[in-house]
Parts: structure tokens; sequence; C-alpha cells
């Protein structure tokens, strides 16, 4: 199938000294730019150029992260491993497991600045047969990397937060309309996205310092008539710790699934300003300040609930901190605020896949590649974004719903 990389560009940005260990490139041909290089016709077909500075890197990356773990999750970690001591415990190792992968992501995406994450590193490292490796990955990427639960956790809270309850199928409406307006929102004004897509990121940030901040607030007595003992969840901190290694795994996966997106720069680097010393700060940044953040969350939500009381509630954890804090009018609107944490995040993911989906096709490994690699109408890939819509309306439309 015809590779889009042949095609003339004036303005391509070589990046001559970016790669060491793979001299050539993943096809073979010694007339072509090396790995490292922006190759013929990708600032045309990339269509922004490089319009994405640090702040808006270090937002991809904590967007990605914050969706809607932070504000669930702990509640179900810390009835795996049965007390908050151990809690902690895979809290940390999962963000020292997250900070290990970033050091080897910097290295390669410093070593080849490119977009397309995965797809790039492969094809350097797997030159033989020739295009296996990308082949594969497109199946993967373009099948799998659909963003349908995170519309339907939006719909589902957006219900939940108007008090009402919903039939299945209207919650798939409301999800279907929210990967669309997406799309279409990324592929119509992708510069105004971007912007909005940096908004919700602070927007969550925001919540989530105000968790922290009422979190030590009442650890320092502020709401003794509603929880007369903040301190009570950290005594004996490792009473009742289960010695189930499936549980401690189990857990250890939700803790690494909350931190997943600190990768999520290196799918867009041919839109980075300076990509190589953007890199180099914003994804230990981004991933520090979501980590900092989670931790001290974590200590908000056991300072106001002990874990029996996490275990035995329905609510999420941070419904459950805002209502034992401030009663029940604030356990419905973190409902809202989770909805829109969870928008912020299918908008990046979005944002991010629709990039990768656009690279594959300039490698002329899916059908159409000349459609599928197009910037039109308005210098996003809106092909690539259509490419991601697909199998995201297909599982929202098809899939049962589950829990």
């Amino acid at each position: 199938m015809e590779s889009l990389k042949n095609e003339p560009q004036a303005n391509a940005t070589a990046q001559p000294d970016s790669i060491s260990a793979f001299e050539h490139d993943p096809r073979g041909s010694s007339n072509e730019p090396k790995v490292g290089e922006l190759l013929p016709g990708e600032a045309e077909l990339g269509g922004l150029g490089r319009h994405l500075g640090l702040w808006s890197t270090v937002a991809l990356i904590v967007g990605r992260i914050i969706g809607t773990g932070i504000f669930s999750t702990p509640s179900s970690i810390v009835s795996s491993v049965g007390s908050v001591g151990a809690a902690f415990m895979l809290w940390l190792l999962g963000l020292a497991s997250c900070l290990s992968g970033l050091c080897i992501w910097l290295e390669l995406g410093c070593m080849i600045p490119r977009s397309g994450g995965e797809k790039v590193y492969l094809e350097a490292a797997f030159k033989r047969p020739k295009l296996l490796a990308t082949t594969f990955f497109a199946w993967q990427a373009i099948i799998l990397g659909f963003t349908a639960s995170g519309c339907i956790v939006f719909a589902s809270y957006v219900v939940k937060a108007a008090g009402r309850t919903a039939t299945e199928w209207e919650k798939r409406g409301i999800a279907l309309a929210v990967v669309t307006v997406i799309c279409a929102a990324h592929t119509v004004v992708p510069r105004w996205a971007v912007r909005g897509m940096n908004g919700l990121v602070v927007i969550k940030l925001v919540v989530l310092i105000f968790i922290v901040v009422t979190g030590w607030a009442v650890l320092g007595g502020a709401a003794k008539d509603r929880i007369p003992h903040p301190t009570a969840s950290f005594h004996d901190a490792f009473a009742g710790t289960t010695s189930s290694g499936y549980l401690w795994a189990t857990a250890l996966f939700k803790v690494l699934n909350s931190y997943a997106g600190w990768s999520n720069a290196a799918y867009v680097l041919n839109e980075v300003k300076n990509p190589v010393r953007t890199l180099k700060i914003a994804g230990p940044l981004g991933l520090g300040i979501c980590g900092v953040l989670y931790m001290m969350a974590n200590v908000s939500y056991f300072a106001a609930a002990t874990p029996k009381e996490v275990a035995a509630s329905k609510l999420t954890v941070a419904a459950l901190f805002m209502n034992k804090v401030f009663g029940t009018a604030a356990e419905k609107a973190i409902s809202v605020l989770i909805a829109i944490s969870a928008f912020g995040n299918v908008m990046t993911v979005t944002f991010a896949q629709a990039r990768v989906n656009q690279e594959l096709a300039k490698e002329g490994v899916i059908p159409f590649p000349r459609f599928w690699a197009s910037s039109w109408p308005a210098g996003a890939p809106g092909a690539g974004l259509l490419l991601h819509w697909i199998p995201s309306a297909i599982i929202i439309v098809a899939i049962p719903f589950g829990d």
C-alpha cells in the first residue's frame, strides 16, 4: 500500500543528531531520512505545526492522568488490601513504577522526537520484517483506542447529578453525543479545542486542590461537629492488611490505571515546540503534580471516613468525602465536577489518539492512507478523528453496560 512519506516538503524540520542507537529508517532505505527526522510531507500533513508550548504539554499529561480514577478508586483499593497504610504503600509503588516507565519514554522521546509514541519506537527497534511492528500496533491502536468508557462515565455522573434515573439507551445517547461533540470540536476548531482542554485541566486541578485543602482543615479539627475523630484512619494504619497476593495485585493494577496517561505527550511530539526540551520538563512535572495531589487527596479522604465506612458506602470516595464534610448538596456538586473531569479526559485522549491514527496512515498500513492522513478541514487530523470516533461509537451502542 502506498506510503505518504514521499510527498515533497520544503520546510521539514530535521533532527540529525536526535538518534544514535537506530541508524536507519524502519523501511531500511538509506535514501530516506533517519527515524528521528521529520519525514517529507510531515509538516503539511500535521497541519497545525508546532503549537503546543510547555503548559499545553503538561496539561496533556495531567488531563490524561486525572480522569475519574482518583475520585473513585481509592475506596476499592483500600477495600482490597484492608488498611490505609497498605493502600498508601501501593500508591507510592505505583508512582515509582510510572516514574521508571517515564524515564524510559523520555529517553526514547528525546532520541526520536516524533509523534506516534510506541509506533515510532517499535519501528526503530524492529526493522525486519518491514512494517510488521507498525501493522500490529495499528490493529491495537485503532480497534482498541476508543474512549467509550470515559463517555459512559460522563453520562452516568451527569444523570446522577441531575437526580434522576435514566435508561441505558438514554445514557448511550449522552455518551454518543459527548464523543461526537469532542471529535467535531477537535476537527473544526482545533485551537479552541486545545484551549478548552487546558481550561478543563485547570478545573481538575482546582477540584483536587480543594479536596486536599479541605482534608487538611478536617485534620486540623475544622469539622469536629461532623467528623469528631479525623485521625482515626491513621491509628494503627496497617491493621487488617490482607495477605492475599491476588488482592494486592488487583489493587496495584487499579493504582497503575489511575496513573495511566503519563506518556501522552509522546504521541503528539510533532506539534510540540522545542520537543526535546519541553518533553524533559513536561513529563516529570505532569506526573509529579498528579502524584503529589493523589497522595494528599487520599489523606483527605481517609481523614473524613475510615476504611470500614468507605467499604460500606455505595458512594464514590469523593462523594462520601463531600457528603461527610459539607452534606448532600455537595455530594451532587462533586458528581458534576467528576463528569467535567471525565469530559476533559476524553478530550485529551481523543486529541492524542487522532494524531496516532494520522501517523499510522502516513505509513500506508491502513486502507485509503491519503484520506486518513489528511488534515482537512482546519489543519487537525479530521479523518484520524473520524477513525477514532467509529470504534468509540460502536462500543457505546453495541456493548452492554456494566456496573
